[in-house]
């Protein structure tokens, strides 16, 4: 009995550990993405592209609510990193703006794409675990990937393949996103 207590206790903690870190760094990846474009916004505000812009940057308001709300929920403090990532992800946004619209949906279909496999990879992780554990959690990542997943392809829709450097930009983009990532997963 004494046993199958500390299996149990074990595997609570591995729960709570896997759950922290999705939390974290999902969190730190939608103060990234309001920062993005915030940074866009104050760049192409007036442009025919802004309103795009915004309804992006609305969605992506909630997503962090959402994301703060579930740190609270599970006891989950942001990443020490935070600020340094709020500073980076708007300067992210404002100079892909400068590039004008092209350069703009070229970082959002760089970023989402790569948050949509992220949110993917983390939605199998969950699944292995214990779906009916992760019940609630599993609805609600399921609902940002999507969302998220529209986004890119609303940068493709808004001509964001057509940036100048494309790929190398691009590869600069999710470098340093995956870079965030696991930084965000330890600390």
């Amino acid at each position: 009995m004494q046993r199958m207590f500390v299996r149990f206790a074990h595997s609570t903690a591995q729960r709570q550990k896997l759950v922290e870190k999705i939390v974290r760094v999902d969190h730190a990846g939608e103060l990234g993405a309001d920062r993005i474009y915030a940074g866009q916004m104050a760049v192409l505000s007036g442009q025919p592209i802004s309103s795009v812009i915004k309804h992006m940057w609305d969605e992506e308001k909630e997503h962090l609510d959402t994301m703060e709300r579930l740190c609270a929920k599970h006891n989950v403090p942001p990443t020490v990193f935070a600020p340094i990532f709020s500073v980076a992800a708007f300067a992210l946004g404002a100079g892909s703006a400068m590039l004008g619209k092209e350069g703009a949906m070229a970082c959002t279909v760089a970023v989402e794409e790569l948050i949509g496999k992220h949110y993917n990879d983390q939605i199998k992780e969950l699944i292995e675990d214990d779906p009916a554990e992760h019940k609630d959690l599993l609805k609600t990542l399921t609902r940002l990937r999507d969302e998220e997943l529209e986004h890119h392809d609303t940068g493709i829709e808004h001509d964001g393949l057509k940036a100048p450097m494309y790929d190398a930009m691009k590869w600069v983009i999710q470098t340093g996103c995956k870079g965030a990532i696991w930084v965000s997963e330890k600390v």
